[in-house]
């Protein structure tokens, strides 16, 4: 009986690792996304975006990473709009000072900072080109694109994240991970060259504005789509890593994507151009350094070092996540 106790944790485990690489984006989109966004930038970015393309895609993950390890991460990924009241985007400050006055630092934090938290990684990748920091720029501009990247989806913008409050759970990962897994290869993603953003963030506070706005679509019509589909044909079973999981089927997949007519490849493709505008803007405002002066350098021995064990750490992380945790 032990014995199988042990079995039935480890499986439990395995199965809950499985279920949280499916939250956010899920890893494929974000690296993917961090993937494209390097073919949006000018040739003065390219050469070197390129050369550390598999870091930045990569890395693109690190934030999920770190949820469950790093105090305070979990706030960073979402925002949760619909608990300021009917006109959350006329109530909400735009700047954090006023914010923070308004509603207090742990209201904050309790219903998500994504757009703020955008601003800080934009500041802080500003004044890595601006110390022409060669390993600061990539690290940063790997993990403002995931936060970017969270912003596009419209679930990260309200409380019924996962909806749990409509009896559609498990439409979190539907929407962002199975779909774009399903269907991505065969997304269009060429945007075209980025653009330089005058103010960082109200860009960010726009992406969340439009996130907000297509957050009831996501829900409503999945909810009108199951009413009618077959439950029998509604889920199948996949292999995970080694573990077989229960997921949405392609033929579901397939009519919920008809009708959001491709919502999903159009905040891929936002969250794209977007990434590439806001790597663009930081190094304007960091001097335009000269970037080929790092095509040959590689991260030092004691960085890698670090990298590694930051990563194991946050494998082994604990903490509990209020907010946004399925």
């Amino acid at each position: 009986m032990k014995q199988l106790i042990k079995i039935f944790l480890l499986a439990f485990i395995i199965f809950m690792i499985a279920i949280y690489t499916l939250t956010a984006w899920g890893f494929w989109a974000h690296q993917r996304i961090n993937r494209m966004a390097v073919f949006a930038l000018p040739p003065e970015m390219f050469q070197f975006y390129k050369h550390h393309i598999d870091f930045i895609t990569t890395h693109a993950v690190d934030p999920d990473k770190r949820r469950y390890a790093v105090e305070g991460e979990a706030a960073c990924h979402f925002i949760d709009l619909d608990r300021y009241g009917k006109s959350p985007l006329d109530s909400i400050p735009q700047r954090w000072n006023d914010a923070v006055a308004k509603y207090t630092l742990d209201t904050l934090m309790a219903h998500g900072i994504v757009p703020w938290h955008i601003e800080k990684m934009m500041f802080r990748l500003t004044h890595a080109f601006k110390e022409r920091n060669f390993e600061k720029i990539l690290k940063y501009s790997a993990d403002l694109g995931h936060y970017i990247g969270d912003a596009h989806v419209p679930l990260h913008c309200t409380q019924n994240y996962n909806g749990q409050l409509t009896n559609q759970h498990g439409i979190h990962g539907f929407w962002e991970s199975r779909v774009p897994e399903l269907f991505g290869e065969e997304y269009d993603y060429i945007t075209g060259r980025c653009t330089y953003i005058q103010s960082p963030l109200k860009e960010a506070w726009k992406i969340v504005a439009s996130s907000y706005h297509a957050h009831d679509s996501v829900l409503v019509f999945e909810r009108k789509l199951n009413t009618h589909f077959p439950p029998d044909r509604k889920y199948t079973y996949v292999m995970k890593g080694n573990v077989m999981m229960k997921v949405h089927s392609e033929e579901y997949a397939t009519a919920y994507d008809q009708m959001l007519d491709g919502m999903t490849e159009r905040r891929m493709r936002e969250s794209i151009i977007m990434v590439a505008s806001f790597w663009y803007t930081a190094w304007v405002n960091g001097g335009q350094p000269n970037l080929d002066d790092f095509l040959n350098k590689d991260f030092s021995d004691s960085t890698k070092v670090q990298m590694k064990k930051e990563q194991e750490e946050w494998g082994k992380g604990k903490l509990k996540v209020k907010g946004h945790e399925d």
